[in-house]
């Protein structure tokens, strides 16, 4: 090892059309072996002027970016002997997982933060109007969560004293005070009943939750419905039904109209879905039901209603989720852009937008231009977009609320150089919350307490790049960095290849501290958008329809090797892991190409058929669209199973499963893990005890965390080991 001195200066760039931020940042390097060097960093632009596999505009500016010189002391080093202030231990220790705020109409906030210190529980908690922040549920025994879908989400909903929401033991419906001094919780719903609840809105009139209700009473499928439970009787009421899932009751201002989103198997949500809005009579029954918008290759969610009683919703008509409203009947665009407006209905409650007093919109949306998202204020009259002013580059879900002369903004924003936060905004007026800068938004809660300095965290840059069929797909990459610690010359990092979940979803550029501990040991990271991805419209998400397997392991492969090619990673040491359906993607690459060097599956799919025939209702037929429908297709589930195809790993895999996993059985990790250790190839099996699909007590995090790094260690002949303290991971072969 030795050191070196290396500082980054800035050179200004005002005569360039009064550019506040400079297109090119020169780095100078001193070393006694290499004279200086100035590396011109490429400018930041739109996606549209990228060439293929040049990098977009970083997720957010660094210090540096604004002028700032940084001089540090460096050693070189080989990966497994840079020491990193980012730990499991104090990624588990002092971070939570925040849910999306809601403002009361008295101006306090509501929000869920999840705990891994505290078993991994879900907590409500309150930010009082002047400022005093405590736990609803301050009594451990209670976990805010709800089952149904298996996913959950929109598991409460705050009233004007109280807040409703599901235990996650007992799936019973509870109701918290607000009023009280105490932890007052009322159960609303029997026990044992079999029911779960989710996605409730308060109907005053009639006192009573209207809310989606997931029957388990009854052998067989569950059944969903819309149905209602009385505020005083506890009592359940179905109120419609006839479709295999419904979503988002939402009632309109005068209470007379109920609308809601329902699909029908072999759909997912993001497939096809249609929107109904139906008469509430007085008694609170439902009549003259009508189909608003929705139906063959067309996706709807999360209508809303406007103070009017005008119905907005999400349609991705256009091949994009854009938001459109009725008009005497017939659905209009409020705004048109390719872009989305919206993700995919993985879970309950998602607000991307929401009415503001005046009758304009606030909506949050994501450009694939620019990496992140965007919070903006939409005029419905005219369509007109303007971008606000934030510190965040994503976005949870809106809440907006005007309490006395003030309008008050919530959501759960974050960068990926600084933590979300539960974060407020207040303004006078819709005027003034255009105008507003990113400095007048309040972090009330924080995702972590520890402060971690820029030296450690480096920045992600949008990448696009070739892959199969003469196409391109999309990554975000994320460059080794630690202010004390470099590789020696002639070294390229070693990449870890991170795949999403889903695989309807999307990689975020969000801060990430798990990413961060990756990258400050010198690791470089890319985190895969391929084909079948959302936030690229209808037709990029489709690329995946019957060639899951195929699609996406061509466009994982392809960005590790576009990435050694451009010699930003080391093509001897790529590593590849995903969890859930990333962990199917992750064992694919392993199993059909020939490209990575390790890989770890966190509670992935191996076998198709076996997921085909055991999972929860919610993905029953998911593989219908992504494979084909089972069992007449069932040669290809065969053929595009890792678990069929153990003869064909070559490279160290590692599995890391819960127990209770409801989602992917845990004994197709164990046969897994048995085959490869038959076959004499190094492996290594770590079962959590009571953990669901996903990981949320801190001891389990962190041996996911840090085994993952020493099997890694082991697989590539690196310096790694388990921190006092952790149970070791059993490596074999």
């Amino acid at each position: 090892m030795r050191t070196v001195t290396s500082k980054v200066s800035q050179l200004s760039l005002a005569s360039f059309g009064g550019q506040r931020s400079p297109s090119v940042i020169f780095a100078q390097h001193r070393s006694h072996k290499s004279p200086c060097k100035l590396v011109p960093r490429p400018s930041l632009s739109r996606l549209s002027s990228i060439q293929r596999g040049v990098a977009a505009r970083p997720a957010s500016r660094s210090l540096q970016s604004w002028g700032f010189a940084i001089a540090a002391i460096m050693t070189e080093a080989p990966v497994g002997d840079w020491k990193s202030p980012i730990s499991s231990e104090l990624i588990v220790s002092q971070s939570i997982r925040l849910g999306s705020p809601i403002v009361a109409q008295d101006g306090s906030l509501v929000w869920s933060e999840g705990r891994p210190t505290e078993g991994g529980r879900q907590v409500l908690v309150r930010r009082t109007a002047d400022g005093q922040i405590e736990d609803i549920l301050s009594d451990p025994a209670f976990n805010a969560r709800t089952r149904v879908h298996e996913y959950g989400g929109g598991e409460y909903v705050v009233g004007k004293d109280a807040v409703y929401f599901s235990n996650f033991k007992d799936q019973r419906l509870y109701k918290a005070s607000l009023t009280s001094k105490t932890c007052d919780l009322q159960p609303l719903t029997a026990e044992d009943s079999k029911l779960r609840f989710a996605d409730a809105v308060i109907d005053v009139k009639r006192n009573r939750l209207i809310l989606v209700c997931e029957d388990h009473s009854k052998e067989g499928e569950a059944v969903n419905t819309i149905s209602s439970v009385g505020l005083d009787s506890g009592k359940t009421t179905v109120l419609a039904g006839g479709h295999d899932f419904v979503a988002a009751p939402r009632l309109s201002p005068d209470g007379s109209q109920l609308a809601w989103v329902a699909w029908d198997h072999p759909n997912m949500p993001w497939d096809d879905s249609m929107l109904y809005v139906a008469q509430v009579a007085t008694d609170g029954s439902l009549s003259s039901t009508r189909k608003v918008a929705g139906g063959k290759d067309e996706s709807v969610s999360q209508p809303l209603w406007t103070p009017k009683n005008e119905l907005l919703f999400i349609s991705d008509r256009t091949g994009w989720w854009n938001i459109y409203r009725e008009i005497n009947g017939k659905a209009e665009a409020v705004v048109t852009r390719e872009a989305e407006f919206a993700g995919p209905a993985w879970m309950f409650g998602s607000r991307s937008y929401q009415v503001l007093p005046d009758g304009r919109l606030l909506v949050q949306y994501s450009d694939p231009a620019r990496a992140g998202g965007s919070l903006a204020v939409v005029d419905p009259t005219s369509g007109t977009l303007t971008d606000l002013h934030t510190p965040f580059t994503s976005f949870g879900s809106l809440s907006v609320a005007q309490v006395g002369g003030n309008l008050l903004v919530a959501t759960a924003g974050g960068s990926s150089q600084k933590p979300s936060a539960v974060a407020l905004l207040e303004v006078g007026s819709v005027n003034e919350l255009i105008k507003s800068e990113a400095h007048q938004w309040q972090s009330i809660r924080l995702s972590t307490k520890s402060e971690i300095g820029e030296g450690y965290l480096t920045e992600p840059v949008t990448v696009e790049y070739p892959t199969d069929n003469s196409q391109t797909a999309f990554m975000n990459y994320y460059p080794p960095k630690n202010q004390d610690y470099q590789l020696p010359p002639g070294q390229t990092p070693p990449l870890l290849v991170k795949i999403h979940g889903g695989p309807t979803s999307q990689a975020s550029t969000a801060f990430n501290l798990g990413y961060q501990y990756w990258t400050s040991r010198g690791f470089a990271i890319a985190d895969v958008n391929y084909g079948g991805s959302t936030g690229y419209g209808r037709e990029y998400r489709n690329r995946l329809r019957r060639n899951w397997g195929i699609v996406d392991v061509a466009d994982c492969s392809n960005a590790a090797k576009h990435l050694a090619k451009q010699g930003k990673a080391d093509e001897k040491r790529l590593c590849i892991d995903g969890g859930s359906a990333g962990g199917y993607t992750t064992l694919a690459c392993l199993a059909f190409r020939d490209v990575f060097s390790a890989g770890a599956s966190h509670y992935g799919v191996a076998d198709l058929e076996l997921l085909a025939q055991d999972t929860h209702k919610f993905e029953s037929r998911y593989l219908d669209q992504l494979i084909g429908p089972y069992p007449a297709d069932k040669q290809t589930y065969v053929e595009r199973s890792p678990i069929h195809s153990l003869e064909k790993f070559t490279a160290p895999t590692a599995f890391f499963q819960g127990t209770e996993d409801q989602v992917v059985p845990p004994n197709q990790a164990t046969e897994m893990y048995e085959g490869l250790k038959k076959q004499g190839i190094t492996t290594a099996l770590v079962m959590f005890e009571g953990e669901q699909h996903g990981f949320r007590q801190a001891t389990n995090i962190r041996r996911a965390l840090d085994g993952e790094f020493f099997f890694y260690g082991k697989a590539l002949d690196f310096n790694a080991t388990m921190p006092e303290g952790l149970e070791p991971i059993e490596v074999v072969n």
